[in-house]
């Protein structure tokens, strides 16, 4: 079970509601995600094997791109979701500060404020 206390202690810029909204949007995402990659990963029929041959390699690769992108979005999440059962959920990976509200309302599994988030998109 979740310690609703110690997370709302350790992210004082996030209420109790704000948490609550967070995280079901989370298990949201969780569940989505989940559907998205058994539906990409999912038996192959003859009729479906008859449509991949007829994909170009382009599409093929979009589609390998895609169950990539979902499982690291899910990755994401899953992640996001311990640090909230863990009392760490909303404080920056790099800087501990906490993560604006509204970046996390945004995207909830973000890891990074906006400031060190710029930092590592300048780093090559």
């Amino acid at each position: 079970m979740v310690n609703h206390r110690i997370i709302v202690e350790s992210t004082t810029h996030l209420s109790a509601e704000d948490l609550a909204a967070l995280r079901e949007n989370l298990h949201e995402q969780r569940l989505f995600r989940q559907e998205q990659l058994r539906q990409l990963a999912g038996p192959v029929t003859s009729r479906a094997e008859d449509r991949l041959q007829q994909r170009a390699a382009g599409q093929v690769e979009v589609h390998v791109k895609l169950a990539a992108s979902a499982r690291m979005v899910l990755a994401d999440v899953e992640a996001a979701l311990k640090r909230m059962e863990e009392g760490s959920y909303g404080a920056c990976h790099l800087c501990r500060r906490p993560i604006e509200r509204e970046r996390l309302m945004i995207v909830p599994q973000v890891r990074h404020c906006a400031p060190c988030q710029r930092i590592r998109q300048a780093i090559p």
